[in-house]
Protein backbone atom coordinates (compact mmCIF):
# COMPACT_ATOMS: atom_id res chain seq x y z
CA UNK A 1 0.00 0.00 0.00
CA UNK A 2 2.75 2.62 0.63
CA UNK A 3 3.74 2.88 -3.03
CA UNK A 4 -0.33 4.02 -3.84
CA UNK A 5 0.14 6.38 -0.68
CA UNK A 6 2.84 7.64 -3.04
CA UNK A 7 0.56 8.34 -5.62
CA UNK A 8 -1.74 10.33 -3.62
CA UNK A 9 0.67 12.48 -1.99
CA UNK A 10 2.02 12.82 -5.48
CA UNK A 11 -1.62 13.40 -6.84
CA UNK A 12 -2.25 16.09 -4.19
CA UNK A 13 1.05 18.16 -4.59
CA UNK A 14 0.47 18.41 -8.26
CA UNK A 15 -2.90 18.75 -8.62
CA UNK A 16 -2.76 17.00 -12.11
CA UNK A 17 -2.59 13.46 -12.93
CA UNK A 18 0.15 13.89 -16.09
CA UNK A 19 2.17 16.23 -13.86
CA UNK A 20 2.04 13.06 -10.58
CA UNK A 21 3.13 10.52 -12.88
CA UNK A 22 5.47 11.95 -14.09
CA UNK A 23 7.08 13.37 -10.95
CA UNK A 24 6.96 9.47 -9.96
CA UNK A 25 8.11 8.23 -12.94
CA UNK A 26 5.24 5.99 -14.04
CA UNK A 27 2.39 6.05 -16.81
CA UNK A 28 -0.47 8.16 -15.85
CA UNK A 29 -2.44 5.12 -16.61
CA UNK A 30 -0.56 3.34 -13.22
CA UNK A 31 -1.34 6.11 -11.45
CA UNK A 32 -5.12 6.48 -12.34
CA UNK A 33 -5.43 2.69 -11.87
CA UNK A 34 -2.95 3.03 -8.37
CA UNK A 35 -5.35 5.29 -7.28
CA UNK A 36 -8.37 3.66 -7.71
CA UNK A 37 -6.47 0.39 -6.08
CA UNK A 38 -6.28 2.70 -3.02
CA UNK A 39 -10.00 4.05 -2.95
CA UNK A 40 -11.20 0.29 -3.33
CA UNK A 41 -8.68 -0.66 0.09
CA UNK A 42 -10.35 2.35 1.44
CA UNK A 43 -13.99 1.96 0.48
CA UNK A 44 -13.87 5.48 -0.16
CA UNK A 45 -13.52 7.93 -2.94
CA UNK A 46 -10.44 9.81 -2.62
CA UNK A 47 -10.32 12.19 -5.85
CA UNK A 48 -13.08 14.16 -7.82
CA UNK A 49 -12.70 12.90 -10.93
CA UNK A 50 -14.30 14.56 -14.49
CA UNK A 51 -12.51 15.66 -17.63
CA UNK A 52 -9.98 16.57 -15.31
CA UNK A 53 -8.19 16.47 -11.77
CA UNK A 54 -11.29 17.73 -9.26
CA UNK A 55 -9.40 17.86 -5.95
CA UNK A 56 -9.81 15.37 -3.21
CA UNK A 57 -12.70 14.47 -1.69
CA UNK A 58 -13.10 15.17 2.10
CA UNK A 59 -12.41 11.63 3.06
CA UNK A 60 -9.02 12.22 0.30
CA UNK A 61 -7.80 14.98 2.19
CA UNK A 62 -8.25 12.83 5.59
CA UNK A 63 -6.61 9.93 4.04
CA UNK A 64 -4.13 12.23 2.74
CA UNK A 65 -3.00 13.28 6.31
CA UNK A 66 -2.67 9.64 7.26
CA UNK A 67 -0.41 8.88 4.15
CA UNK A 68 2.19 11.65 4.46
CA UNK A 69 2.61 9.91 8.26
CA UNK A 70 3.18 6.39 6.91
CA UNK A 71 4.88 7.16 4.33
CA UNK A 72 6.89 9.55 6.43
CA UNK A 73 7.46 6.82 9.04
CA UNK A 74 8.00 3.74 6.62
CA UNK A 75 11.14 6.08 5.08
CA UNK A 76 12.17 6.50 8.54
CA UNK A 77 12.25 3.06 9.09
CA UNK A 78 14.30 2.48 6.21
CA UNK A 79 16.79 4.72 6.97
CA UNK A 80 17.14 3.78 10.90
CA UNK A 81 17.69 0.08 9.40
CA UNK A 82 20.41 0.90 6.91
CA UNK A 83 22.49 3.72 9.54
CA UNK A 84 22.40 -0.19 11.90
CA UNK A 85 24.32 -1.94 9.00
CA UNK A 86 25.71 1.15 7.17
CA UNK A 87 25.86 3.94 9.78
CA UNK A 88 24.50 7.34 8.47
CA UNK A 89 24.20 7.42 4.62
CA UNK A 90 21.98 8.78 2.05
CA UNK A 91 20.56 11.92 0.72
CA UNK A 92 19.37 14.87 3.14
CA UNK A 93 17.21 17.32 1.39
CA UNK A 94 17.04 20.98 2.70
CA UNK A 95 14.93 23.80 1.92
CA UNK A 96 16.38 26.99 2.68
CA UNK A 97 14.85 31.29 2.23
CA UNK A 98 17.45 32.68 0.42
CA UNK A 99 18.70 35.39 3.00
CA UNK A 100 20.07 32.23 5.48
CA UNK A 101 21.44 30.56 2.80
CA UNK A 102 25.34 31.47 4.12
CA UNK A 103 24.36 30.12 7.61
CA UNK A 104 23.05 26.73 5.94
CA UNK A 105 26.28 26.35 4.67
CA UNK A 106 27.83 26.62 8.28
CA UNK A 107 25.54 24.34 9.47
CA UNK A 108 25.96 21.28 6.48
CA UNK A 109 29.69 22.15 6.09
CA UNK A 110 29.86 21.16 9.72
CA UNK A 111 27.70 18.19 9.31
CA UNK A 112 29.34 16.84 6.24
CA UNK A 113 32.60 16.84 7.96
CA UNK A 114 31.31 14.29 10.95
CA UNK A 115 28.71 12.54 8.61
CA UNK A 116 30.63 12.44 5.33
CA UNK A 117 28.44 9.32 4.13
CA UNK A 118 25.81 11.66 3.42
CA UNK A 119 25.05 13.57 -0.03
CA UNK A 120 22.94 16.97 0.74
CA UNK A 121 21.26 18.75 -1.36
CA UNK A 122 19.65 22.26 -0.52
CA UNK A 123 17.41 24.24 -3.19
CA UNK A 124 16.65 28.09 -2.07
CA UNK A 125 12.92 28.65 -1.71
CA UNK A 126 10.56 30.86 -0.17
CA UNK A 127 9.29 30.25 3.31
CA UNK A 128 5.89 29.12 2.39
CA UNK A 129 7.04 26.32 -0.27
CA UNK A 130 9.77 25.44 2.35
CA UNK A 131 6.70 24.51 4.68
CA UNK A 132 4.93 22.25 1.78
CA UNK A 133 7.72 20.91 0.59
CA UNK A 134 8.18 19.27 3.79
CA UNK A 135 4.80 18.36 4.51
CA UNK A 136 4.76 16.91 0.80
CA UNK A 137 7.87 14.85 1.99
CA UNK A 138 9.93 16.71 -1.32
CA UNK A 139 12.13 17.76 1.78
CA UNK A 140 13.63 16.65 4.44
CA UNK A 141 14.37 19.75 6.64
CA UNK A 142 14.39 23.53 6.02
CA UNK A 143 15.92 26.33 7.71
CA UNK A 144 13.73 29.50 7.42
CA UNK A 145 11.66 32.10 10.22
CA UNK A 146 9.88 30.84 12.95
CA UNK A 147 8.21 33.53 14.57
CA UNK A 148 6.21 35.82 11.76
CA UNK A 149 4.20 33.38 10.45
CA UNK A 150 2.84 30.11 11.27
CA UNK A 151 5.16 26.82 10.48
CA UNK A 152 2.61 24.20 11.00
CA UNK A 153 3.68 20.80 13.18
CA UNK A 154 6.92 21.49 12.88
CA UNK A 155 10.20 20.93 15.68
CA UNK A 156 12.44 24.04 15.09
CA UNK A 157 15.92 25.01 16.21
CA UNK A 158 16.28 28.55 16.34
CA UNK A 159 19.80 29.47 14.89
CA UNK A 160 20.50 32.76 14.80
CA UNK A 161 18.00 36.71 14.99
CA UNK A 162 18.38 38.65 11.60
CA UNK A 163 19.83 42.24 12.23
CA UNK A 164 19.67 44.01 8.97
CA UNK A 165 21.94 46.14 6.84
CA UNK A 166 21.34 48.64 4.20
CA UNK A 167 23.99 47.45 1.24
CA UNK A 168 24.79 50.75 -1.26
CA UNK A 169 27.49 51.87 -3.16
CA UNK A 170 30.81 52.62 -1.01
CA UNK A 171 30.47 56.62 -2.79
CA UNK A 172 26.70 56.67 -1.85
CA UNK A 173 25.41 59.63 0.94
CA UNK A 174 24.66 56.95 3.79
CA UNK A 175 27.72 54.68 3.11
CA UNK A 176 29.90 56.65 5.60
CA UNK A 177 27.16 55.93 8.43
CA UNK A 178 28.04 53.82 11.54
CA UNK A 179 24.07 53.08 11.22
CA UNK A 180 20.74 54.36 9.77
CA UNK A 181 17.27 54.54 10.90
CA UNK A 182 14.75 52.60 8.57
CA UNK A 183 13.23 56.33 8.50
CA UNK A 184 16.37 57.13 6.53
CA UNK A 185 15.91 54.66 3.51
CA UNK A 186 13.29 57.57 2.28
CA UNK A 187 13.63 58.20 -1.76
CA UNK A 188 16.57 55.49 -2.20
CA UNK A 189 15.89 53.83 -5.14
CA UNK A 190 16.20 49.95 -4.16
CA UNK A 191 16.17 46.43 -5.45
CA UNK A 192 14.63 44.24 -3.01
CA UNK A 193 13.20 40.48 -2.83
CA UNK A 194 10.01 39.55 -4.40
CA UNK A 195 7.15 40.03 -2.32
CA UNK A 196 6.60 35.95 -2.32
CA UNK A 197 9.95 36.22 0.07
CA UNK A 198 9.20 36.17 3.88
CA UNK A 199 12.14 38.78 4.01
CA UNK A 200 10.99 41.42 1.84
CA UNK A 201 7.48 41.26 3.76
CA UNK A 202 9.67 41.96 6.64
CA UNK A 203 11.17 44.62 5.11
CA UNK A 204 7.97 46.03 4.24
CA UNK A 205 6.26 45.89 7.66
CA UNK A 206 9.73 47.68 8.81
CA UNK A 207 9.57 50.71 6.07
CA UNK A 208 5.68 51.62 7.02
CA UNK A 209 6.02 51.51 10.55
CA UNK A 210 8.82 54.29 9.84
CA UNK A 211 6.55 56.09 7.36
CA UNK A 212 8.91 55.29 4.07
CA UNK A 213 6.77 54.30 0.56
CA UNK A 214 9.73 52.52 -1.05
CA UNK A 215 11.08 53.53 -4.53
CA UNK A 216 11.46 49.59 -5.60
CA UNK A 217 12.95 49.94 -9.07
CA UNK A 218 14.18 45.98 -9.06
CA UNK A 219 12.39 42.82 -7.56
CA UNK A 220 14.09 39.41 -7.44
CA UNK A 221 14.20 35.83 -5.72
CA UNK A 222 17.91 35.90 -5.76
CA UNK A 223 20.47 37.77 -3.46
CA UNK A 224 23.31 37.72 -5.79
CA UNK A 225 21.17 39.52 -8.45
CA UNK A 226 20.26 42.37 -5.82
CA UNK A 227 23.84 42.63 -5.21
CA UNK A 228 25.37 42.68 -8.66
CA UNK A 229 23.01 45.79 -8.98
CA UNK A 230 24.08 47.54 -6.11
CA UNK A 231 27.39 47.09 -7.55
CA UNK A 232 26.79 48.73 -10.73
CA UNK A 233 26.52 52.16 -8.40
CA UNK A 234 22.74 53.26 -8.80
CA UNK A 235 20.82 51.13 -6.56
CA UNK A 236 20.74 50.19 -2.51
CA UNK A 237 19.60 46.77 -1.39
CA UNK A 238 18.66 45.30 2.67
CA UNK A 239 19.94 42.27 3.51
CA UNK A 240 20.45 40.51 6.70
CA UNK A 241 23.87 41.14 7.91
CA UNK A 242 25.47 37.82 7.58
CA UNK A 243 24.52 38.01 3.71
CA UNK A 244 25.45 41.29 3.30
CA UNK A 245 28.88 41.19 4.38
CA UNK A 246 29.27 37.88 2.27
CA UNK A 247 27.95 39.11 -0.75
CA UNK A 248 29.50 42.84 0.03
CA UNK A 249 33.32 41.44 -0.04
CA UNK A 250 35.33 42.73 -2.23
CA UNK A 251 33.10 45.03 -3.88
CA UNK A 252 32.73 48.57 -3.97
CA UNK A 253 30.08 48.67 -1.64
CA UNK A 254 29.07 49.43 1.74
CA UNK A 255 27.01 47.43 4.55
CA UNK A 256 25.61 49.41 6.90
CA UNK A 257 23.40 48.13 10.24
CA UNK A 258 19.77 49.83 10.41
CA UNK A 259 18.43 50.45 13.66
CA UNK A 260 15.17 49.16 14.56
CA UNK A 261 13.00 46.92 16.83
CA UNK A 262 13.98 43.36 17.47
CA UNK A 263 14.57 41.24 14.57
CA UNK A 264 13.30 37.65 13.73
CA UNK A 265 14.33 34.39 15.01
CA UNK A 266 15.41 32.22 11.68
CA UNK A 267 16.21 28.49 12.79
CA UNK A 268 15.93 24.37 10.87
CA UNK A 269 12.82 23.39 11.00
CA UNK A 270 11.83 19.33 10.29
CA UNK A 271 8.64 17.57 10.67
CA UNK A 272 6.95 16.85 13.92
CA UNK A 273 7.57 12.86 13.83
CA UNK A 274 8.88 10.91 16.56
CA UNK A 275 11.61 9.02 16.09
CA UNK A 276 13.12 11.07 12.88
CA UNK A 277 15.43 9.68 10.59
CA UNK A 278 18.84 9.00 12.15
CA UNK A 279 20.29 11.61 9.48
CA UNK A 280 17.60 14.31 10.38
CA UNK A 281 18.33 13.54 14.26
CA UNK A 282 22.36 14.40 13.52
CA UNK A 283 21.28 17.26 11.50
CA UNK A 284 18.95 18.61 14.18
CA UNK A 285 21.95 17.73 17.07
CA UNK A 286 24.25 19.53 14.62
CA UNK A 287 21.70 22.52 14.37
CA UNK A 288 21.44 22.87 18.51
CA UNK A 289 25.67 23.77 18.47
CA UNK A 290 25.64 25.80 15.62
CA UNK A 291 22.70 28.26 17.47
CA UNK A 292 24.26 31.22 18.34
Amino acid sequence: MIDKLEMLIALAREQHFGRAAESLGITQPTLSAGIKQLESQLGVQLVWRGSRYGGLTPEGARALDWARRIVGDARTLREEMRAVHEGLAGTLRIAVVPTALTVAARLTSSFCAAHPGVHVSILSRSSVEIVSMIENLEADAGVTYLDNEPLGRMVSVPLYREEYHLVCPSDAPLAGRAAVEWGDLAGLPLCLLTPDMQNRRIVNQRLFEAGVVPEVRVESNSTVVLMSHVATGGWSTILPREMAEFLAAGRRVTSVPIRGRGAHAVGLIAPWREPHTPVLEALIEAGGRLAV
